[in-house]
């Protein structure tokens, strides 16, 4: 399975995650960001630059496959249909 790497960037400073997680594929990856970001922005509230904040992920290679605002992660896409007919 690959690994991911979680690396939170707040303006010029990157947080790396220097242990990752293996999952499944890049779509797991988005679930796990997100509910990270969320969790988050929950125990410490949006201060400090957070909702500035984008969740980069990469795999072990070092490229990124996902590029996770924080801003998305609070956003509810569950109202909203998948197609408009």
């Amino acid at each position: 399975m690959p690994r991911y790497f979680f690396n939170t960037r707040i303006g010029e400073e990157l947080i790396s995650d220097p242990e990752g997680e293996e999952l499944r594929d890049p779509d797991r990856a988005w679930e796990v960001g997100r509910a990270m970001i969320r969790e988050l922005l929950k125990s410490e509230g949006t201060g400090g630059g957070l909702l500035n904040a984008v969740l980069e992920v990469t795999d072990d290679t070092g490229e990124i496959v996902l590029e996770f605002p924080f801003t998305e992660a609070i956003l509810d896409f569950s109202d909203i249909p998948a197609t408009r007919h």
